[in-house]
């Protein structure tokens, strides 16, 4: 089952991601990703690419939302571009437009929902495409030099998603608690109840590793604007 975005100019289809269970976490990486612990994740689709500059124009025409810091600025302006330098509430503010306007409930992914899709059915491995580092694929000194890539260029993995772990880090709905792994639920996890930061996954154009691991977390207050952060929209299925 697909879900498609309608009636916003768009012919993007949502990608079905099939419910299943992973192992979540790394016991290599920082401390917030750990303990490991098997998560089970109901169906749900999430968008092939992180939204665009195109994508975000029809949200701002339809709704006068005020524009990104970055908007004009021409290394972040390609239409293809993802969108950047949007707050958790610009990314919540566009899935509640979409929603109404295609009467589909669109939304943020959870963070357990964003690991499952960027391991694209691989189990264990550090990055989409398995345990090579990011500096051994193709291009990898040539990208990412002013800005993000335009989106999709690269081949997707096992989920057919783009840029899971490249681009910019992009938004998850949770809040974000670095202890929240010990009291994680095993089921479908939300992340905690309050906080003062909300999670975000995937890598960013202007770290000096340009593509993260999969299991790698981060955060930010959600009300900030880098240049660096953008989003993807998810649908229940």
């Amino acid at each position: 089952m697909s879900a498609m975005l309608r009636d916003v100019g768009s012919s993007q289809l949502l990608m079905p991601i099939r419910a299943g269970a992973f192992l979540m976490g790394s016991d290599d990486g920082q401390d917030c990703e750990r303990p490991v612990h098997r998560v089970e994740v109901g169906a749900f689709a999430l968008a092939p690419t992180q939204v665009t500059n195109r994508d975000y124009a029809k949200f701002l025409s339809a709704t006068g939302h005020e524009a990104p810091p970055d908007w004009s600025k021409p290394e972040f302006s390609d239409p293809r571009q993802p969108v950047v330098s949007v707050s958790w509430f610009d990314a919540v503010a566009y899935c509640e437009w979409l929603s109404k306007a295609t009467g589909q409930n669109y939304r943020l992914p959870t963070e357990a929902q964003w690991e499952y899709a960027a391991r694209g059915g691989a189990e264990g491995k550090l990055f989409p495409w398995g345990d090579e580092p990011p500096q051994s694929l193709p291009r990898y000194s040539e990208k990412w030099l002013t800005g993000p890539e335009r989106v999709g260029l690269d081949p997707p993995n096992g989920f057919s998603l783009y840029d899971m772990c490249a681009n910019v880090h992009e938004w998850c709905s949770d809040w974000y608690d670095a202890n929240y792994y010990a009291v994680s639920p095993s089921k479908n996890p939300h992340g905690p109840e309050t906080g003062t930061r909300r999670s975000s996954r995937g890598g960013s154009w202007r770290h000096h590793i340009k593509m993260s691991r999969c299991a790698a977390r981060s955060s930010i207050p959600p009300d900030f604007h880098y240049a660096d952060y953008g989003f993807r929209v998810a649908c229940d299925i």
